[in-house]
C-alpha cells in the first residue's frame, strides 16, 4: 500500500492538491476535519485558554484516520500529516507561551506513544507557501474561525514548517508554491505529478 502525505500551513493548498491527486492516481482521499474540533473558534479567539484541548481533539481525530491508514490495502493521500500536529502547531503553541511546560509535555507524551505505533508515509509532499499567499487564500474561502488568525501566527508557523522539512528524514517532495499553480496551470499539476512517480518509483 503506497501512503502519501501533504503537509503545508493554513491555506497552502493541501485539500486542493489532494483532491486532484486522488483524481489524477485513483488513489484514496483522506481530508483533515476540521468540523471535528468543538474548539476550534474558540481557541483562534483566546489561544491560550483552549490550546491544550483544541490541540488534543486534533491529535486524537489524526491518529483515527491514521489507523485506518494502517489496515487499508488501497493507496492512500492525506491531507495533512499526523506529526505536524506536534512538531510544528502545538510546539509553536508552546514556544509563544500560549501552551504551558506541562501541559506541552503531556501533549508530547501523548503524542509520542501514538506516533510509536504509525506507519510514516511513503512520500511526504510539502507545500512551501509565503505568508502572502496564504492571506490572500485564507481570505478567499472565506472560514468564520480563520478570519482572526494573527499574522504572527501563520508566519511563525511557517518558520517552524520549514525548521521542520529541513531536519526531515523521509522521502521528500519539496513544492514551491510561488512557482507552481496546480490549480490554474495543467502544466504544473502535471510536473508535481512527475516528480511523485519518480520519487515513489525510489521507495519501491
Amino acid at each position: 500500500m503506497q501512503y502519501v502525505a501533504i503537509a503545508g500551513n493554513i491555506g497552502s493548498g493541501k485539500t486542493t492538491l489532494t483532491k486532484k491527486l486522488s483524481e489524477h492516481f485513483g488513489w484514496i482521499a483522506e481530508y483533515e476535519s476540521t468540523a471535528d474540533n468543538p474548539y476550534l473558534e474558540d481557541f483562534y479567539t483566546d489561544m491560550r485558554r483552549w490550546a491544550f484541548h483544541t490541540q488534543v481533539r486534533f491529535l486524537d481525530n489524526s491518529f483515527q484516520q491514521a489507523v485506518e491508514i494502517r489496515s487499508s490495502k488501497t493507496p492512500i493521500v492525506q491531507d495533512r500529516s499526523f506529526d505536524e500536529n506536534a512538531y510544528i502547531f502545538a510546539r509553536n503553541l508552546h514556544t509563544s507561551g500560549q501552551m504551558d511546560d506541562r501541559d506541552f509535555e503531556s501533549y508530547w507524551k501523548l503524542f509520542t506513544t501514538m506516533s510509536s505505533q504509525l506507519p510514516k508515509p511513503d512520500l511526504l509532499i510539502y507545500l512551501d507557501t509565503d505568508y502572502d499567499r496564504l492571506n490572500s487564500q485564507i481570505l478567499k474561502r472565506g472560514r468564520s474561525y480563520e478570519q482572526a488568525i494573527p499574522e504572527e501566527y501563520l508566519r511563525n508557523l511557517n518558520t517552524l514548517y520549514n525548521e521542520w522539512i529541513d531536519t526531515y528524514e523521509g522521502p521528500l517532495l519539496r513544492v514551491k508554491m510561488s512557482e507552481h499553480d496546480f490549480v490554474e496551470q495543467s502544466e504544473d499539476f502535471y510536473k508535481i505529478v512527475n516528480d511523485i512517480d519518480k520519487a515513489l518509483a525510489l521507495v519501491k
